[in-house]
């Protein structure tokens, strides 16, 4: 187990103290364990492999370890950033019934193998919300860099400030996590609902592009299939 992050030095005053349970532990995954424990964010991590492979993680960054199971049922926002052909295997039961949860994935085909829902248009972001039934999700995260996402976040108003696309259906659960976009140091943008969230998936132009918020609401706009 990692330290408790309940030291107060370890906060700031941009909405910190939330239980955020990380699913996944890789690029993604774990650059958002190391960003929201420095917020001061009480931060659980987890991945497939079990509690025990994250010593290292937790042991750098103060996070909680545990299963996938005892991470989502502890937390107020859940972030999924793993392998999208793993979602599938996630728990169901019910266990994301009523949670916001921040879809992180993407589709890349060569890794993830032909899922026909996804080779016919629908986007990845719904499929995935059809896994994790009764999940309040939002598409996020997905078009940065990891270390990009790690080093790159600026002060509002920064000049070189990069926007980030969040879609989702909820308005209350995205504009939670557009709190949490705009306190990791990076300009919100609302990319619209969850099947408007292909616009913001792998090949598109806002994908990878470091762009500020015009630049983002443009790239969305010039999306195509």
């Amino acid at each position: 187990m990692g330290d408790s992050v309940e030291d107060g030095s370890r906060r700031d005053d941009q909405g910190a103290g939330m239980r955020i349970g990380i699913i996944g532990s890789g690029h993604i995954g774990g650059t958002l364990t190391r960003r929201f424990t420095a917020l001061g964010h009480d931060v659980t991590v987890s991945n497939s492999r079990g509690p025990q492979t994250l010593r290292a993680l937790a042991g750098e960054t103060g996070a909680e370890t545990a299963t996938v199971e005892e991470a989502v049922r502890g937390a107020d926002v859940v972030v999924v950033a793993v392998p999208l052909m793993g979602v599938p295997d996630l728990p169901g039961d019910g266990l994301f019934a009523g949670k916001l949860v921040v879809d992180a994935d993407n589709y890349y085909p060569d890794r993830d193998g032909d899922i026909p829902e996804l080779m016919d248009g629908t986007a990845s972001s719904r499929w995935t919300a059809e896994h994790l039934r009764g999940a309040r999700l939002v598409k996020a995260f997905n078009t940065i860099q990891a270390q990009h996402l790690l080093e790159n976040g600026r002060p509002a108003g920064a000049p070189d400030r990069i926007a980030l696309p969040v879609a989702g259906d909820d308005p209350e659960a995205k504009r939670t996590v557009m709190e949490l976009v705009d306190a990791l140091g990076f300009d919100p943008v609302d990319g619209g609902s969850l099947d408007d969230s292909w616009r913001q998936e792998p090949g598109t132009p806002v994908y990878l592009a470091d762009r500020d918020a015009d630049g983002v609401r443009q790239a969305l706009a010039e999306a195509r299939r």
